[in-house]
């Protein structure tokens, strides 16, 4: 259960980190104006906190860990709001990411 609830917890953050990106983009770079900036920081505050219940104790791991979430997760999101179309190398990347996530996170030790 530990695993499923840090998997949950890794989808969280990542909602809540590139959503919160993409609506300070929107704000920005898309002139979407003011509110979609102010929910981007909302969102990007939100994912601060989700770090914290993640059940291993070791900030570093988990922020490097994420760093791999992150990965996968921008490119999702860009393909569903972006129209995005990644390409081999992108995919590729991105496995080797999560594999790192996985290595990083639930390796057995003692």
């Amino acid at each position: 259960m530990t695993i499923v609830r840090s998997l949950l917890l890794f989808v969280v953050a990542a909602v809540a980190e590139i959503g919160g990106a993409w609506l300070v983009w929107q704000g920005v770079r898309e002139q979407k104006g003011l509110l979609w900036v102010a929910a981007g920081m909302l969102a990007l505050g939100a994912y601060g906190f989700v770090a914290a219940f993640q059940p291993d104790p070791h900030f570093g791991r988990i922020l490097a860990a994420y760093g791999g979430v992150f990965v996968a997760g921008s490119l999702l999101w860009g393909v569903v709001f972006d129209g995005f179309r990644p390409d081999r190398w992108d995919l590729i990347g991105t496995a080797i990411c999560l594999l790192g996530v996985v290595v990083i996170m639930y390796a057995p030790r003692t």
